[in-house]
């Protein structure tokens, strides 16, 4: 890992740079997908789908029989497992439902808001080094509590032609409606614009490489909107010297293990941890299965000592992380001044695992600094905010020489003679 000590401000946008490529670089690629796709439906996905899955598959779409088979295949404990992480995200979930906000705003004049369900939702759920189906107990679990008609979920096959059971499995458990074997680029753009076989959504959601990073956000010029324009997993931990190395360091390599572009930092005010967690990191390394992919993330990653908390803070909220460890003395320090983040886990027992898979809370967070300014997915990412108002009489009264006011100062006589209209009607 790199160890970078007091890097001057000048140079934080240089020390904490991801390893992506920009839109540009794969854009074209992407935007040509999505044009073949459109054009010839069915047909382009499976072409595509036997260029980088490497089968053929007679229908993408995902028979009862699969998965009343993929149920047989998943061990008791596993479904145990799964079951107990879906009531405690279904718990975290249902707690954020509102009420209706209702006021008048003027004598005659009510105002309302309501939420109501997108209709139609697409999940994608990346299939390749990792199967994740914790990711469809995060999507289609408040998806259902919002009440979408539709959702739809789009994962890629194996060379078998097959997808993973635990995937098929918590799909069907979750209420997943539809189910096809579709991955990448060429998911995005089917839910984009509908095939044959597969429906158009409204909203699509899913984490993925870049290229289906790069394929949401070109969904997005076609009218469909998407959770976040999230791309490679990363994590930050704060930690000073109560904090355990040998916790720090697993963390730190449970995300360098999502892929190799992945990245992982630590920030601290203690030279002396820093060399420990180092250590501790060499010495875990060895036993990962998924080594070498850890290895090239480890490469791409950096330990940061600063002299203060409040550069530490600074700095942090600079790069704004998908994930946020603190596992320091001064907690409340650091919590009241953490403005960028998607999601934080305070003290030495509260792994980052623990939010990816049962704690409660959503893993699908946005990366790449779009913690800044995006929230990670919730249920309200599920739903929108509809307005009403209902004006009496005496409303259109009270407030109508305001609107005609207004309307003739923008030019818009139209807008006045309606509210110019109703007002005569009255006297």
């Amino acid at each position: 890992m790199n160890k970078i000590y007091n890097p001057q401000r000048a140079d934080w946008k240089a020390v904490l740079k991801r390893p992506t490529q920009t839109i540009a670089d794969i854009e074209d690629m992407v935007d040509a997908v999505f044009m073949e796709i459109k054009t010839g439906g069915d047909s382009v996905v499976s072409n595509y789908t036997k260029k980088y899955d490497g089968v053929v598959l007679p229908d993408a779409f995902v028979s009862r029989l699969e998965i009343e088979e993929s149920e047989k295949m998943i061990s008791s404990d596993l479904k145990s497992a799964i079951q107990q992480a879906k009531n405690n995200i279904e718990i975290f979930h249902k707690a954020q439902k509102t009420d209706k906000v209702s006021v008048e705003t003027a004598n005659g004049v009510q105002c309302w808001q309501e939420k109501r369900p997108i209709q139609k939702v697409g999940l994608y759920i990346p299939g390749g080094t990792a199967p994740l189906f914790s990711t469809i107990l995060m999507l289609a679990v408040p998806a259902n509590i919002a009440g979408c008609q539709e959702i739809i979920l789009c994962t890629p096959p194996n060379k078998e032609g097959k997808v993973h059971p635990a995937i098929l499995y918590t799909a069907n458990l979750c209420g997943v409606t539809k189910i096809f074997k579709v991955g990448g680029i060429q998911a995005i753009a089917s839910m984009t614009f509908g095939t044959e076989t597969i429906p158009p959504v409204y909203k699509i959601f899913g984490p993925g490489n870049q290229f289906v990073t790069v394929a949401k956000q070109i969904a997005t010029k076609y009218g469909v909107a998407i959770d976040m324009p999230a791309g490679p997993s990363e994590l930050l931990v704060m930690a000073d010297d109560t904090a355990n190395a040998a916790f720090v360091a697993s963390d730190l390599l449970s995300q360098a293990e999502h892929g190799v572009d992945s990245q992982v930092i630590l920030v601290s005010t203690s030279k002396n941890f820093i060399d420990a967690v180092e250590a501790e990191v060499a010495e875990q390394i060895k036993d990962l299965p998924r080594k070498d992919i850890a290895e090239k993330a480890i490469a791409n990653s950096k330990l940061i000592y600063v002299d203060s908390q409040q550069t530490a803070v600074d700095l942090i909220n600079e790069y704004g992380p998908e994930h946020y460890i603190l596992c320091v003395k001064n907690e409340e320090f650091f919590l009241r001044q953490t403005y960028n983040a998607g999601s934080v886990f305070i003290g030495n027992y509260t792994p980052e695992s623990a939010g990816d898979y049962a704690s409660g809370t959503n893993h699908t967070l946005p990366t790449n600094g779009y913690a800044k300014q995006y929230s990670g997915v919730n249920l309200d990412s599920f739903m929108k905010s509809m307005t009403f108002q209902k004006i009496s009489e005496k409303g259109i009264q009270e407030i109508g020489n305001t609107i005609e006011l207004m309307a003739e100062a923008e030019g818009l006589q139209a807008h006045k003679n309606a509210v110019t209209l109703r007002l005569n009607s009255l006297k």
